[in-house]
């Protein structure tokens, strides 16, 4: 999944589909199961010293969040490959491998992508992390620099980019 400038998020269709399951439940059988909690905790009497009580509705409180952000992350999806950058520079879609400092031998690959696709099997970068940012627009071959945690600069070289295939 990946964020471009017109805020279209980009997700595969196996994205899609988890995602949509993900609304579908806390729209329905979850609202319905922290509404029994909710119920239940009410029924315990005195609700400002009811810890089931506030833990229930904090519980639906965060729920309702991931549902609205559901919600609008699937009204700006569009389902398939987002479009390879046309001047060959890194964005958002691509796996990136870069090089450490110049040092060919310590490499890292990884997805520049939203967090919501991350995936066990490629480390995902957001395009909005420091070192997503830093590498955005650069081409093969080209050095990118970023800013670490501590507020230093570190320096890498891009190696190869290409759109990612899933």
């Amino acid at each position: 999944m990946t964020q471009t400038s017109e805020n279209v998020t980009w997700l595969t269709q196996e994205a899609y589909n988890q995602l949509r399951a993900e609304l579908e439940y806390l729209s329905g059988p979850a609202r319905t199961e922290i509404a029994a909690k909710i119920a239940a905790a009410r029924e315990e009497g005195d609700l400002r010293e009811n810890g089931g009580y506030h833990a229930a509705k904090e519980e639906q409180g965060k729920q309702e969040l991931r549902v609205r952000q559901l919600t609008q992350l699937l009204e700006n999806a569009k389902v398939g490959e987002a479009p390879a950058s046309a001047d060959g520079a890194v964005a958002p879609g691509m796996v990136v491998t870069i090089a450490f400092d110049g040092d060919e031998d310590d490499t890292m690959t990884f997805l520049l992508a939203s967090r919501e696709y991350a995936s066990s099997e490629i480390e995902t970068y957001s395009p909005q992390s420091p070192l997503g940012s830093g590498v955005i627009g650069h081409k093969v071959g080209e050095d990118a620099e970023y800013e670490l945690p501590n507020g230093r600069k570190a320096s890498v070289t891009i190696l190869k980019a290409e759109p990612y295939s899933g």
